[in-house]
């Protein structure tokens, strides 16, 4: 095991590499240029000679930019001049607390839902578990997060959720444990709901389809004809060759999430990595854009070899490292 995670470390150096010199690349062929932003408030042949010298200071930075790629040293944003690491240690923990509940409540919905469709095929309840997949994995995160606001958030209509941060304005340190606790769950809540529908639509019907295909299988068949109890097939049997896919599917929800989470932290202004993202987008800040596609890339290879590390505690029979001859 320690041979393969050694070897998986390895490969992963120059699988970041390419990934983000691809990113730094196509940031640089992006539309719009930063000299001309920093130079808007000059009038005249001041604009004009301050845009051209500051066109060259901006291909010296990115010179500069790609020799830190290879060194994770991203110097000063250009919006603020403020350290990039800086910014991003700052709002990365409100970004890892918002994917991490997702991903606990997609797994929580789905799996039980995955369950019960496979097994009760064809009944009422699994058409209607269908049908309120398929339409929840078709509704686009932003119509739906701009619904929520204007329905349910003291938009137009209801004050149900708050529309924006993740704490009230009133929230004070003094409070009780439970005060806080219950004042941060009332602002992640919808956040966290509309982050991960699309996750748990889609992975309870991936759920769904794999544990029909185990219950196939002739083993499961022995074990009836044994006469165990179908909860003890089900749970013991069944289950756990049927999360295997599931294992497998967590490499590719973790970026997801971290893609919808600009969505939803700009809609609902939570201070986050998503919202410095927009907003380090719009203001063609290239160091922080390119530190953030950076940890995006770290998360979804260590998301990888995290989902590939827990498939032999899921299956036993997959042994990682060198086959004993």
């Amino acid at each position: 095991m320690l041979h393969y995670i050694f070897q998986r470390l390895l490969l992963l150096i120059p699988t970041f590499l390419g990934v983000t010199l691809v990113g730094f690349l196509v940031m640089r062929l992006a539309p719009g240029d930063p000299a001309e932003l920093r130079a808007a408030g000059g009038l005249g042949g001041a604009r004009e000679s301050t845009i051209s010298r500051n066109k060259q200071s901006t291909v010296d930075e990115a010179m500069a930019q790609l020799k830190n790629l290879f060194t994770l040293s991203f110097g000063e944003s250009f919006k603020d001049n403020q350290s990039v690491w800086g910014k991003i240690a700052e709002r990365l923990p409100v970004t890892v607390k918002l994917n991490f509940w997702s991903i606990l409540v997609v797994y929580l919905v789905a799996i039980p839902l995955g369950i019960y469709s496979a097994t009760h095929p064809n009944s009422f309840g699994d058409q209607i578990t269908t049908l309120t997949a398929f339409v929840l994995f078709a509704v686009p995160l932003v119509w739906a997060a701009t619904m929520a606001v204007v329905f349910i958030c003291g938009g137009d209509f209801y004050y149900l959720f708050p529309p924006a941060g993740l704490e009230s304005l009133d929230f004070s340190e003094k409070w009780s444990f439970g005060k806080k606790f219950t004042d941060h769950a009332w602002h992640l809540f919808l956040p966290v709901v509309l982050l991960s529908y699309d996750g748990f639509a889609g992975m309870s019907r991936y759920m769904r389809a794999s544990m029909l295909e185990v219950l196939r299988q002739d083993y499961v068949q022995v074990a009836r004809a044994k006469g165990l109890q179908e909860n003890i097939v089900i749970f013991k049997h069944v289950l756990r060759n049927s999360l295997i896919p599931q294992v497998t599917i967590l490499a590719s929800i973790l970026p997801g999430l971290i893609g919808g989470s600009i969505i939803i932290e700009t809609i609902f202004s939570i201070p986050g990595l998503g919202q410095l993202g927009y907003e380090s987008v719009l203001a063609r800040d290239y160091p922080t854009v390119l530190a953030l596609f950076t940890v995006s890339a770290i998360l979804t290879l260590l998301g990888i070899l995290i989902s590939d590390l827990l498939l032999s505690v899921v299956d036993p029979r997959i042994v990682f490292g060198r086959r004993q001859q």
